[in-house]
């Protein structure tokens, strides 16, 4: 739950340098004046234990402050503790504040602290139902990530700062392996197929020759860029670098290698959240936590066969149009569909690059032409990069990363490139209109840029809405127009349909105990994706429950506010005030949102 509160600024600090003896009241008294206060210091607290959580900000370095670039997180297993008391500490200080002397953005501001607060309380039980090393985005391929997407370097302090760190890895690996060994005691050890990839993972890194793998070749582009570093000072770090990379980082990956190598024979092959103790409660809450709904496991799993069916027919109904067989069902006129050369770009480098510059072209399209639907736009730009790949083979298909604070660094939409295949073109404008714009770099980077709200509001954690939005805005592009052929329709269909089929293949899973076979059949049967994707997905539910039934969820939710609007709104609706009010207000748990929309309703009625 940490990273709850990991994505913020350093305002209040600001105000403590600039403003003198009340801005000290404000950081050191047990009721600050101002609930904003309140809100913020807390969570700056809790970032300022995090050089990591500093690093990915960028913004001490603007005011000349990177002596935390030279460290990494301190993650014993004792800080946990530490931070579920802190924050019933928080919680409790929320009633000091009474309701009618807050407006009604602060009264929001409550609502979402006291909503993830309570969350907290309830997730404390379960604090470890969760596998830190896992394929995704786990302890062990985090680091390499990191060092390489956010480490800034521009001059030889950087650079030292950069080796400071690859020093550091043993230490912060072997607080993992602690809180792994608790996991252990807990009987909270990942299913056998886990451990298999990420031993995988771990021994192809460290069976690369240091001057090849990615934390001496990212540097070393870092570095060729770095104005301020002479050629002799390059070379002193690159030599510490490579020094440090075979006597500190790879051992430390032994010690994990190790320790999973001696783990795996106890690993079994039960993959839902229910073979853990108190599984099913966990799996309750992981949905409560990522819909923000009290929806039960089995009505989510109905939605999601409703939802197939309808999904599937109206592909079926383009099928026919575009003369594909429709015979024997929609999975093989799917393959038929997809079998098409001509949706494939070429199995080579200058294939790889291609796709990446036709997915900068489609957003640069769409981001010029959405002037009908949005008012507001986010400041930060965005760039689209290929999936490190040293990490491809076990990440998704895309994600996004959102921008630096201090606009050091765009957001970035990250293509996953290691199978040609999975990059069918009549699906590319979908998946960039999901991951840039009119999607998560809309919402995230709006939300960051908010001005007058707390840090909460600007990065509160709530997925069905973060999730659903992106989701909500594939249909706002083909609704404006941007997928204006039937193929790029089915492409926005197929990624509809794909999140349906995530309904029933991670409740089938956690809830119904189905295998990972039976998960893997079913989404390959309901969606014709590549057999490598299906693994994946399949894997990913495995590891993070209840995540993936967020995005259907909210889209749903956020259509049904929508035509709410257009009923009683009637003349006076206008598309772009509706997305004002989404997005305004940052992200909110789905009733909250519900309860925004209401307001706007009536305020242009």
């Amino acid at each position: 739950m940490k990273s709850i509160f990991k994505w913020l600024g350093l305002l209040l600090l600001t105000l403590i340098v600039l403003a003198g003896s009340f801005a000290a009241h404000e950081w050191y008294a047990k009721k600050p004046f101002t609930f904003r206060a309140y809100l913020d210091r807390a969570m700056i607290k809790m970032a300022f234990s995090d050089p990591e959580t500093l690093t990915s900000l960028g913004f001490l370095e603007s005011v000349g402050i990177k002596g935390h670039n030279a460290h990494l997180d301190d993650v014993d297993p004792k800080n946990s503790e530490q931070m579920f008391e802190e924050l019933k500490v928080f919680r409790a200080g929320l009633n000091q504040y009474d309701d009618a002397d807050l407006d009604r953005q602060q009264k929001m501001s409550k609502q979402i602290a006291i909503y993830l607060m309570d969350l907290v309380a309830q997730a404390e039980p379960f604090k470890y139902h969760y596998y830190p090393a896992n394929q995704l985005f786990g302890i062990q391929n985090g680091f390499p990530s990191f060092m390489e997407a956010s480490h800034q370097v521009h001059t030889l302090e950087d650079a030292q700062n950069y080796n400071s760190r690859l020093s550091e890895l043993p230490r912060k690996f072997e607080q993992y392996l602690l809180d792994l060994k608790i996991r252990e005691e807990h009987e909270i050890i990942p299913p056998r197929f886990v451990i298999d990839r990420i031993l995988e993972e771990m021994q192809g890194f460290i069976d690369t020759p240091a001057k090849e793998n990615i934390l001496y070749t990212s540097l070393v582009t870092k570095l060729e860029a770095a104005e301020e570093i002479n050629a002799e000072q390059q070379k002193t770090v690159l030599v510490d670098s490579e020094t440090l990379i075979n006597e500190s980082v790879y051992p430390a990956y032994q010690g994990f290698i190790d320790y999973f190598t001696e783990l795996a024979p106890t690993a079994g092959t039960d993959d839902g959240y229910w073979h853990l103790p108190n599984g099913d409660e966990a799996y309750k809450l992981a949905l409560k936590l990522f819909t923000t709904t009290d929806y039960s496991a089995e009505y989510i799993h109905t939605l999601g066969l409703e939802e197939v069916a309808r999904i599937q027919s109206e592909m079926m109904a383009i099928f026919a149009e575009l003369e594909v067989d429709t015979s024997a069902g929609y999975t093989a006129a799917m393959a038929e569909f997809s079998a098409q050369d001509k949706f494939y770009y070429e199995d080579s480098d200058a294939g790889r690059a291609q796709i990446l510059e036709d997915y900068q072209t489609i957003l640069d399209e769409i981001d010029a032409g959405l002037d009908g639907a949005f008012n507001i736009r986010p400041k930060a730009g965005m760039e689209v990069v290929r999936i490190p790949e040293f990490k491809e083979k076990t990440s998704p298909g895309a994600y996004y990363q959102q921008p630096a604070l201090d606009g050091s660094r765009p957001g970035r939409f990250f293509a996953n490139l290691y199978d040609i295949k999975a990059t069918p073109k009549f699906g590319m404008r979908t998946l960039a209109y999901h991951e840039g714009i009119p999607g998560h770099h809309f919402q995230i980077a709006i939300a960051m840029e908010l001005e007058g709200m707390p840090f909460l509001r600007r990065f509160a954690p709530f997925t069905a809405y973060t999730e659903g939005w992106a989701l909500y805005s594939e249909q706002v592009a083909w609704e404006q127009g941007f997928q204006d052929n039937p193929e790029d329709n089915i492409g926005r269909l197929t990624a509809e349909l794909f999140r349906a089929v995530r309904l029933v293949v991670d409740t089938g899973i956690h809830h119904k105990r189905w295998t990972r076979e039976q998960g893997i059949e079913y989404m390959a049967n309901n969606t014709g994706m590549a057999e490598r994707d299906v693994v994946a997905e399949i894997e990913r539910y495995i590891v993070m429950p209840g995540q993936a039934t967020a995005y259907k969820v909210g889209m749903i939710k956020i259509l049904e506010l929508r035509q709410k609007a257009m009923d009683e709104l009637g003349d006076k609706f206008d598309i772009r005030d509706f997305h004002d009010a989404v997005l305004k207000n940052g992200a909110v748990p789905l009733s909250m949102l519900e309860e925004i929309i209401d307001n706007y309703i009536e305020t242009n009625r």
